[in-house]
């Protein structure tokens, strides 16, 4: 009994949970990736496609692995996946994610360094709007729905946001063009900013919605390098130049000063929401205990 007690606490300590969760999540979708170029390669599958299938494929890979396994592991509902007030969490974070980009570029131009030099076809949204959907879902679901909220369980919300925000800069330092600076930078805004997301909201929905526009319009509307990637395509055909502190430079306009500023002031806004609305969680060693 006792060894059953011990394996079973074992099983759902923090750091099992997120190794677990990282590991079905992550094989999943690299697996569904890898079968899924091979047999786009043997059907001569257009490369634009290509992309997009395989977009779609990581993001409903991401979604349905973490469903499936979280449902069983914690015995629970998954109320981070519910769909109660999904438009709402959808359009607010796709007007926070896409305003908050807009004001970044904003200073950018402020400051002489934005040009647009053309219109594109429409088309040329496509290959951002696939990295931007894919990725904020996969990225969400690892960071914010696997490691953000098993910390936050037993840690609270305030430990768990400043961890997940390193995490998830960390992840980001093997980047093309990045810094330890820039790794600090998006570890200070996207990092905190989609953590009190959730925290506000307490569904995934809204920060990968503010994720997804975050991205999508800097690289699809703006034309700009998103965490030192080229997409290549864009609405407009832009040129960014000027200081590194406002523009971010070769990593884009994410490691730009006002970029982390904007974020930092959405997060605090968002945990002055949550404290009022008593949806900050306590440390294990805070929350009472049965008697």
């Amino acid at each position: 009994m006792q060894t059953e007690t011990l394996g079973k606490k074992a099983l759902h300590f923090p750091l099992t949970k997120i190794v677990i969760g990282i590991l079905i999540v992550g094989g999943t979708v690299g697996l569904g990736q890898f079968l899924s170029s091979q047999l786009f390669n043997y059907l001569f599958v257009d490369v634009t496609l290509h992309k997009l299938l395989k977009g779609l494929i990581t993001a409903v890979l991401s979604i349905f692995s973490y469903a499936v396994l979280f449902r069983f592991y914690e015995k629970r509902i998954l109320t981070e996946l519910s769909t109660k007030g999904l438009g709402r969490n959808l359009a607010l974070g796709i007007l926070l994610g896409s305003g908050l980009q807009a004001l970044t570029i904003f200073v950018i131009y402020l400051n002489g360094g934005f040009y647009i030099l053309g219109v594109n076809p429409v088309l040329f949204l496509l290959p951002a709007l696939i990295m931007a959907f894919s990725s904020a879902i996969f990225e969400e679901v690892l960071v914010r729905g696997i490691i953000f909220r098993t910390l936050e369980e037993k840690l609270g919300s305030y430990i768990a946001l400043f961890i997940s925000a390193l995490i998830f800069g960390a992840m980001h330092l093997g980047n093309p063009n990045s810094t330890l600076s820039a790794a600090v930078g998006l570890a200070l805004q996207a990092g905190l900013f989609l953590a009190a997301a959730f925290i506000w909201s307490r569904n995934l929905w809204f920060p990968i919605a503010i994720h997804f526009a975050w991205n999508f319009t800097q690289a699809g509307i703006f034309g700009a390098t998103v965490s030192g990637n080229n997409i290549g395509k864009s609405l407009f055909t832009t040129k960014i130049e000027g200081a590194e502190w406002y523009t971010g430079g070769a990593f884009g306009p994410e490691g730009s000063i006002q970029a982390t500023v904007f974020c930092l002031v959405a997060t605090c806004l968002l945990i002055l929401l949550s404290h009022r609305q008593s949806r900050i969680i306590k440390p294990f060693w805070k929350k009472p205990t049965d008697l």
